[in-house]
Order: structure tokens, then C-alpha cells, then sequence
């Protein structure tokens, strides 16, 4: 096999099935490409090459034994930084490190499977931002275009995977963390609904918005990966025990379903290439069999929600991080420490009218599935922006 690294997750694993790919093969390609292309793009702060090893004969060692345990039984996956491996360092993007005994809960459910955890990858400052210009890592950049971001906070996750540094990696999505690079980075990204996937071993940002995604090459990988981490953890608060019956991928296709597209977004300037793909991919829906239907939320206001959103996570990012300013604020660049300081100082009133904005949202987006199936928007209005 020429390059295995070109491969989705479900192509490497019917080949690792089929003996014709070893996992110690996929994770060499892998190292190799890191070697060749990290230097350029800043996604890594750690490569767990040694651990990987081992990990990747572990799995060759079940296969030859038949014993597979999943889809991603010796598939490479990289890490946001600010989520746990035991024995590696996490540096939640900023000027300091601690390293863990216990692997967050949703990277012990990869293990568990057999992923092979290949390293930690770089994000904004603090998850807090959509460019990954980290001031103690170094800015990560867009791989289609040097110069350019792969969005935040996510941006490592979302450069490695879109340029084959990994096969899949783990981020974190508060306000878009998630989305946006995969957007801006050509990928597939997926934020879960609260609890689905356990936050647990995670760097909080915001307790109540945070979550945690997969970011693949292709939406067949976004549901392997959705069916391993997504799980109940009765050690987390935030967790919430997956529905019964599981979820059910659309793998029968769109035909008969009710697609809502809001004019709420019909009035923001988008670019002119974000324009045209919104249109081909509504295109693509009714050509698959589904209805459209132009819905209205009234009294939804885009701006208000992202700026009830900011001050919750501003706020609740104070409180998480109240010892480290403390003690440590020298660790936090200056736009972080002020936004962190703007949340804790946030009168309790404009708390709670940010937190009913924010309810008052989801109760109105929810309200809407009494009439579609699905919501379709363009996730951002605009492509991935030059650091300049």
C-alpha cells in the first residue's frame, strides 16, 4: 500500500481485517508525515511516539489473534491539548503542564477499543478563541494556506487531521471550537449533544457549554468515532446516559425527511463561496429525497446569543481558573487574563439574563423538531482568515 495515511478510518480498518495493513505500518506513515510536514504546521506540542509503539503492536498482536476489538482497534488518533492521557503532559494551550495519571474518560473509551493515542495537539490559548495564534506554542497553521488560521480552539486537531498528520483527533467545542476548524479546514467535525460524550479529564472551560467532538476526514468516521466515545460516566456531573434505543445514523438516507433552513441567518453577509456551497449542499438534500422548508424563529437573535454565550463562558472560565490567577497569572497572555478577569467581575445580573438568553435559545431550537428533522446553516459566514 502506497500511502496508508490517505485512507479513512473505515478503509484502514477493513484493511487491518484483512491483514493486507498492519497497524505498525499506519502509525510509521503517520510518524513519517508528522516528521516531514510539523515542522511547517505547529499541530503537535507532544508526539507519544514510544507509547504509540506499543499500542500499535498491541493491536497487530490482537489481529493476528482475531481479535480486533472495533473499528478503531490500531487507528492513530491525536488529542486537544487540554484533554488528559495519562503519562503526557497537558498544557491546555498555555504556560504551564501538569501530567496526569488517569486518561480522560472519553480517551479511556478509545483505549479501550484500541486506538492508538499518537500525541497532543496544539489549540487557542485556554480554548478561549478561533485562531489558534498561541502565544506560548506558537500560531498553528491552515494547511491548504500558510499564513492562514485552521480556526480555534481547536485548530491543531483540525490541521493534523486535514493534513494526515492522524487519521481522526478529539477537540473541544464551547462556542464553535469544534465546527469552526473543521470548517475553515475542509474536515468533518461533530459537536454532540450535552453529556452524550463525557467531559470528564478535561480542562474546563465552561461547565455548562463545554463538550467534547471527533474531527474526521469523512462522516462515515465522525459516527465510528461517535459510537465509541459517547458513553455515561457516573463520576461526571455533566454526564447524561446515551438514548434507548441508540442513535440511528441516517445510513438510510434523507428521503421523505423535513429540512429546515432558517431565514434568522438569511440576513448575514456570507461570502461569496460560502454563498454558493450552502446552495449546492441544499441542492444535494432535495436531490437525496428531502423537503425544505424555510422556518422562522422568531424573536432569535444571532448576536445577542453569541454575546450571552461569551460572558457565560468568560464567567464560568474565572471560576475554573480562579487559583491559577492567583498564583500563577504570569501563565496567561494578557487579552486571556483580561477576558477572564471581564467574566469574574460580571455582575450577578447580567449572569442570569445571559443564561436565560441562552435557554430561551435551546427551548426555541427545540420547538423546532416539532415541524423538521433537521436544521441545516452554514456553520460560519465566511473562509478560514489570515492571521494578518
Amino acid at each position: 500500500m502506497s500511502d496508508p495515511t490517505t485512507l479513512t478510518i473505515a478503509e484502514a480498518a477493513a484493511a487491518l481485517r484483512a491483514g493486507s495493513l498492519s497497524a505498525k505500518a499506519l502509525l510509521d506513515a503517520y510518524l513519517a508525515r508528522i516528521e516531514r510536514h510539523d515542522r511547517a504546521l505547529n499541530c503537535f506540542i507532544t508526539v507519544m511516539a514510544a507509547a504509540a509503539r506499543k499500542a500499535a503492536s498491541e493491536a497487530d498482536r490482537r489481529r493476528a489473534e482475531g481479535a480486533l476489538r472495533s473499528p478503531l482497534d490500531g487507528i492513530p488518533i491525536g488529542l486537544k491539548d487540554n484533554i488528559d492521557a495519562a503519562g503526557a503532559p497537558t498544557t491546555n494551550g498555555m504556560d504551564w503542564r501538569r501530567t496526569p495519571d488517569e486518561d480522560a474518560h472519553v480517551v479511556a473509551r478509545l483505549r479501550q477499543a484500541g486506538a492508538v493515542i499518537l500525541g497532543k495537539l496544539n489549540m487557542h490559548e485556554g480554548a478561549f478563541g478561533e485562531t489558534t495564534d498561541n502565544p506560548h506554542h506558537g500560531r498553528t497553521q491552515n494547511p491548504w494556506r500558510h499564513g492562514y488560521t485552521p480556526g480555534g480552539s481547536s485548530g491543531g486537531s483540525a490541521a493534523a487531521v486535514a493534513a494526515r498528520l492522524c487519521a481522526a483527533a478529539l477537540g473541544t467545542d464551547t462556542m464553535g471550537s469544534v465546527r469552526m476548524p473543521a470548517a475553515y479546514c475542509g474536515i468533518t467535525g461533530l459537536i454532540a449533544t450535552k453529556g452524550l460524550i463525557g467531559t470528564r479529564g478535561v480542562v474546563p472551560l465552561s461547565f455548562g457549554l463545554d463538550r467534547v467532538g471527533p474531527l474526521c476526514r469523512s462522516v462515515d468516521d465522525l459516527g465510528l468515532m461517535l459510537e465509541t466515545m459517547a458513553g455515561f460516566d457516573a463520576a461526571s456531573p455533566e454526564s447524561a446516559r446515551p438514548p434507548d434505543p441508540p442513535l440511528d445514523p441516517l445510513r438510510g438516507g434523507l428521503s421523505g425527511w423535513k429540512v429546515g433552513v432558517l431565514a434568522n441567518f438569511e440576513t448575514i453577509e456570507k461570502e461569496p463561496d460560502i454563498a454558493a456551497a450552502f446552495a449546492d449542499a441544499l441542492d444535494l438534500i432535495e436531490a437525496s429525497g428531502a423537503g425544505i422548508q424555510i422556518l422562522d424563529l422568531a424573536g432569535f437573535d444571532p448576536a445577542a446569543a453569541r454575546r450571552a454565550g461569551l460572558l457565560i463562558s468568560e464567567a464560568e472560565a474565572a471560576f475554573a481558573f480562579k487559583d491559577e490567577m492567583s498564583d500563577d497569572p504570569g501563565a496567561f497572555s494578557a487579552g486571556f487574563l483580561k477576558m477572564l478577569e471581564y467574566g469574574r467581575d460580571a455582575p450577578a445580573w447580567r449572569l442570569v439574563k445571559a443564561q436565560r438568553i441562552v435557554a430561551e435559545c435551546g427551548n426555541a431550537f427545540r420547538r423546532l423538531f416539532d415541524a423538521v428533522d433537521l436544521v441545516v446553516t452554514p456553520t460560519t459566514p465566511h473562509t478560514a482568515f489570515s492571521f494578518e
